[in-house]
């Protein structure tokens, strides 16, 4: 009976350490994520270790670095274009990638302080024109705003811009006013304390930006990467991914 027991306990065990995954992903798909995680978590028995990064950008906190450097990860969940770096350097398990939302640009204020009208381009560019230091992170969307948006509005020498390694950061400098105006991703503003979200950019200087999931090549976990990429992106995580401040994909 004790030999049944042991093996019983081992098999546990073994079946306990087998049903663990490592997620690393950037900011935008934050909110979304926590809405989800528990109900696939619940559903499958599968524990997920939940790591962080940037989706690009040149620091050692983007995700591209962290796999550098050799740490494990099972799924990655960043922007298409970091995704696509991913993939043409060989990171990535090749059919793995789905897209799963939209999250457009929005600019943010601190609460309480004047909300600027940017209904329009030339509404945009007169309240940049009069901040005193704009925050964007330093991803996909602030390399955006930097070397395309702002040289096309003809302000890039006209404004001061600080662009923080994470969005989490380009927010908290915002909430903490050391910052009096951002451009973030939707989702990545929408429940931030501290900050009022004004709107969405103008559409002629709007990135609707693709997040997406992926495996590794590297995952030793890859059914179970499979299934919780098949849930991330299923019609079923639609509800959460619109509450999480995101837009659906088309067809979805």
């Amino acid at each position: 009976m004790k030999r049944i027991l042991l093996a019983l306990t081992v098999l546990t065990l073994n079946s306990t350490c087998f049903a663990q995954l490592t997620v690393m992903m950037s900011g935008g798909f934050t909110n979304p994520y926590k809405l989800l995680l528990p109900e696939f978590e619940r559903s499958t028995g599968i524990n997920v270790k939940t790591l962080s990064g940037a989706s690009q950008g040149n620091g050692p906190l983007t995700i591209k670095s962290q796999l550098e450097k050799g740490v494990h990860v099972d799924v990655v969940i960043l922007s298409r274009e970091g995704l696509t770096e991913l993939i043409e350097s060989g990171r990535i398990s090749a059919g793995t990638d789905r897209d799963l939302g939209i999250a457009p640009l929005a600019a943010a204020v601190p609460e309480g302080a004047a909300k600027p009208d940017i209904s329009t381009v030339e509404k945009l560019k007169f309240a940049l024109l009069n901040t005193k230091l704009i925050s964007v992170p330093g991803s996909t969307s602030g390399i955006f705003l930097v070397n395309d948006v702002f040289p096309r509005m003809g302000i890039s020498d006209k404004i001061s811009v600080v662009k923080s390694e994470r969005g989490s950061q380009a927010v908290e400098m915002l909430a903490s006013k050391k910052a009096d105006f951002a451009i973030l991703p939707t989702s990545e503003l929408m429940f931030a304390p501290g900050i009022e979200m004004i709107g969405r950019l103008p559409a002629e200087v709007q990135l609707l930006q693709i997040f997406a999931v992926a495996a590794t090549k590297e995952s030793n976990q890859m059914a179970n990467a499979l299934k919780l990429i098949t849930f991330l992106s299923s019609k079923n995580a639609s509800s959460a991914i619109q509450k999480g401040g995101m837009d659906l994909i088309p067809g979805r």
